[in-house]
């Protein structure tokens, strides 16, 4: 029972996991004891913890945060599905649909003594933190994504966990390549923007780097695998983010049985299938980065960032400044409301300083 005497903040990490998550939550709580009269409470996989039945709603001291800030994932658990706005309900028909349980969620915080959400994820958890905000519920938001697709912050925390992840990948395929005269392909995630794909493959020196915001054309990448080859010796490596496409194509998509909607995956496949297809016979495998670049111990960078995050986040939460997202613009931590959060996608621009300098050193962008 919550003591009447203490304000009381929830804190949920929603969406995919990713490094730096744990590290935030530590942030929160050890900046929120310097407050005598305010508690740190966590809600068990997003806001699934406030609507399950019992609820899953854990005390957050510093004893529940001791060193977890080397740690990857998060110690309240997330999830990317449902959520209070369209919770999973099963009809009598044995089919699912959603239902919207946002007014009960916020009843829910009220009976719970929580005087204020930190919801710490993505686009589609700063999606939510909006519509809660419209409702009457004092939220703040703190952005997270290894994807770094949200433009109002410079970066989100966990990108360059994940780009040294990819770029370590680059790394030890370079020497395998070589002894082998062999041609790899690595594809990263990224959603629909290629920042980790670029920066790892500047990082790593890759030959060809394939992105989301740069259509590629198959003959321009056939040409620089074959530079890099003289009387049937060298060797290759294209990094390609999961958001790839060919000019005139479409984004490639893979489906499980089971799975709901579209999900972005198997593009290096498809990128063998059809440079094979053109005619390329030298030895090409692919590798798949996958959930390796979510997972694991977030490095300093991220480390720092989200500590900054969590800091701030709590001092937001003692000032009421409500209906905000933390985010970074060098040098400094800021906020800025949800609805310019959210409104635009944070592509990589074809022209930018980075970009230039991947063409600079010889970097095929497929164009």
């Amino acid at each position: 029972m919550k003591d009447t005497m203490r304000k009381r903040v929830l804190v949920a990490t929603g969406g995919g996991d990713c490094p730096g998550l744990n590290a935030v939550i530590r942030a929160i709580v050890l900046r929120a004891n310097k407050e005598r009269d305010w508690e740190v409470v966590g809600s068990i996989n997003a806001f699934d913890g406030i609507l399950n039945e019992p609820n899953e709603i854990v005390i957050l001291g510093e004893k529940e945060v001791a060193g977890v800030h080397i740690r990857g994932g998060t110690i309240i658990g997330t999830t990317n599905k449902g959520g209070p706005f369209a919770w999973p309900i099963k009809n009598k028909d044995g089919s699912w649909g959603s239902a919207d349980r946002s007014d009960e969620m916020i009843r829910r915080l009220q009976y719970l003594g929580v005087d204020a959400v930190i919801n710490i994820g993505g686009d589609g958890s700063q999606q939510i933190s909006q519509k809660l905000f419209e409702k009457g519920c004092n939220i703040i938001g703190v952005p997270k994504t290894i994807d770094n697709d949200l433009s109002a912050t410079d970066f989100t925390f966990g990108f360059q966990t994940a780009v040294q992840e990819a770029t370590t990948a680059v790394d030890k395929l370079v020497t395998t390549a070589a002894s082998h005269n062999r041609v790899f392909v690595l594809e990263v995630m990224g959603r629909y923007a290629g920042w980790i794909g670029l920066h790892s493959a500047v990082a790593g020196g890759a030959d060809v780097c394939l992105i989301p915001e740069i259509p590629y054309d198959l003959d321009k990448v056939m040409e620089k695998i074959y530079s890099r080859f003289h009387r049937g010796r060298g060797y290759a490596i294209i990094v390609i983010a999961e958001g790839a496409k060919p000019k005139g194509g479409d984004v490639h998509y893979q489906k499980k049985k089971g799975d709901d909607g579209q999900r972005l995956g198997g593009v290096a496949s498809k990128l063998i299938a059809d440079l094979k297809k053109a005619g390329l016979e030298t030895d090409i495998r692919e590798t798949v980065l996958g959930h390796l670049q979510r997972g694991g111990t977030p490095i300093a960078y991220d480390r720092i960032l989200a500590t900054q995050f969590g800091v701030e986040a709590f001092e937001m939460v003692l000032k009421k400044d409500f209906g905000k997202m933390v985010a970074y613009r060098h040098p400094n931590i800021v906020s800025v409301p949800f609805k310019e959060a959210i409104s635009k996608y944070n592509f990589v621009n074809p022209d930018s300083d980075l970009i230039k300098a991947a063409r600079g050193i010889g970097i095929c962008m497929g164009d």
